[in-house]
């Protein structure tokens, strides 16, 4: 009895395997000799070049603005320093800013400024942090949710309900506490305090985004050495934030630096040399809205000297976000 018979092994050409494509030649993007037809040239994208050209378009549009500014508060601030009756000794060497008469000392501009910045910045910083960490380390994901909304709220209130708000009831607020007589109507307490109620998401947006940046196994690592949950986030994840914290706080100062509608209702409106928060004393953007909204000739000292103390604040804002950027790149840190 014999057994089945062995099967022949397939024999497969070479042309089998590869293909009825195999061994043609390819010339100028297209597969020649017996191969189909393949254009490997690369096609146009109609799309893709509209959405390229409309971007480039509105950076070019964003940096095309920024030199318009500068162009504009250079040539009138030009003027003004270039006039027989002023020049830069007594634009910063002055403590009296009266046009009227022909005295354009800035000082007592920038001091209003700089108290209302300050005492804004003393109520924003520490809350906003605070804020930050709370909702980044603390608050589940639920509150979160709930809690940073109801936050951001207070950043669209228009800063002209601000300002009403800070003369009808932070001022009566603080004459109820120090007293009428220490306290007047319009001060730059009230109007710092309000400033820094009005900067406060912005802190704890910024601030949070950069806590959430840290990677949790620095937290577990904390946690598995001992840590509490305080010590971790002071010690451990805000030291790693550095970087974006403060970030988030210079450009917190740089808003309240150039806000206006709140000092202009609230602060007062005539320049005052005073290093006192409970005294009225006029900022320079609320100078600039004061002026601007009166009867003034073009191209007087008295329309120009609003564009020099415009540059003057356009320079302190670059500054404050150059140093900012700084901060960035010096103390950021990378984590894989």
């Amino acid at each position: 009895m014999t057994g089945p018979a062995p099967i022949a092994p397939a024999t497969i050409s070479a042309e089998s395997v590869r293909g009825p494509g195999a061994g043609a030649e390819i010339e100028g993007g297209t597969v020649l000799r017996g191969g189909p037809k393949i254009d490997l040239r690369r096609k146009p994208r109609v799309a893709e070049s509209l959405i390229k050209g409309f971007l480039f378009l509105c950076g070019a549009i964003s940096i095309l603005t920024t030199l318009g500014i500068v162009f504009v508060l250079g040539r009138e601030s030009l003027l003004f320093f270039a006039s027989e009756e002023m020049n830069l000794f007594k634009f910063f060497g002055g403590t009296e800013w009266q046009p009227a008469i022909g005295r354009f000392g800035i000082w007592p501009l920038v001091t209003a400024t700089l108290m209302a910045s300050a005492i804004a910045m003393a109520v924003a910083l520490p809350v906003g942090l605070c804020v930050a960490i709370c909702l980044s380390e603390y608050a589940t994901h639920r509150t979160r949710s709930i809690l940073k909304p109801i936050l951001e709220i207070l950043a669209g209130i228009p800063t002209v309900v601000y300002g009403y708000f800070a003369l009808t009831f932070m001022t009566p607020m603080l004459r109820g506490i120090l007293g009428r007589d220490v306290v007047e109507i319009y001060n730059t307490a009230s109007a710092g305090i309000v400033i820094g109620i009005l900067v406060i998401p912005l802190v704890s947006s910024m601030s949070e985004d950069a806590l959430s940046a840290v990677p949790s196994s620095l937290r577990q690592a904390s946690y598995g050495l001992g840590a509490t949950r305080l010590e971790t986030a002071v010690r451990i994840v805000l030291p790693a934030a550095l970087s974006g914290v403060a970030a988030a706080f210079i450009v917190a100062i740089s808003r309240a630096i150039g806000e206006t509608m709140i000092v202009a209702i609230a602060a007062g409106a005539g320049p005052n040399f005073t290093f006192s928060p409970f005294r009225a004393a006029e900022t320079m953007t609320g100078h600039i809205v004061r002026i601007s909204g009166g009867d003034l000739s073009y191209d007087s000292i008295d329309y120009n000297s609003i564009f020099a103390i415009g540059l003057l604040l356009f320079l302190l804002t670059l500054s404050l976000n150059v140093l900012s950027q700084w901060i960035v790149r010096r103390f950021r840190e990378e984590y894989e």
